[in-house]
């Protein structure tokens, strides 16, 4: 099976799951195979939004009834929980419509926006307005950056496998990054308290 017959069978489908789970990689992938002609734009950001839509919901569900219990069992999440109920208290709106383009937080918001006093009514419009525009500005970001690579190599058709590729490994290799970078962040606390 080739690329074309991949994508074509399974791409919108497997951008609901990427962007259940993780999403920014998988979605910039679908833009840059929509401007390929692969996939269609309008379906990739339908996708998108609801593969992201779906998963925060649940994980801010799992956050209101599990909230601090769930929270305390994962270490390494103490710190950015504190500092998404900062963002939180101060930029209230803007931060629940926006904490998926902030790395780093963006696993751990939902949960601890469950764990908040934020009904589950107030946070459902903010979600789904800002998984509307986190769908479009992403999905856009892929979409033009096959124009990018267009500018730069020409015609892409002859290396459209390796670009996918490509994105695949660098987003993998910022999320084991951000991970390792995670790992020691934790390791060092740990040494700290045991001095």
């Amino acid at each position: 099976m080739n690329l074309e017959e991949v994508v074509t069978h399974y791409g919108y489908i497997g951008i609901l799951i990427g962007t259940f789970l993780e999403g920014e990689t998988i979605l910039i992938i679908a833009g840059f195979l929509a401007h390929r002609g692969y996939l269609e734009l309008p379906f990739v950001i339908v996708a998108a939004f609801f593969g992201s839509l779906i998963g925060d919901q649940l994980y801010f569900y799992i956050g209101r009834f599990k909230g601090g219990e769930f929270i305390r069992k994962k270490s390494n999440w103490k710190s950015k929980t504190n500092h998404v109920f900062r963002l939180l208290d101060k930029y209230h709106i803007l931060f629940i419509l926006g904490f998926r383009f902030l790395y780093g937080i963006r696993t751990v918001a939902p949960f601890a926006l469950g764990a908040s006093s934020i009904s589950p009514i107030r946070f459902l419009v903010l979600n789904i307005a800002g998984a509307l525009i986190w769908a479009i500005v992403i999905g856009m970001l892929g979409y033009y950056f096959g124009y990018a690579i267009e500018m730069f190599i020409g015609e892409v058709k002859q290396y459209e496998e390796w670009v996918v590729i490509g994105l695949l490994l660098f987003g993998t290799a910022v999320w084991v990054l951000f991970k390792w970078r995670e790992r020691n962040s934790r390791r060092k606390g740990v040494f700290k308290e045991g001095a």
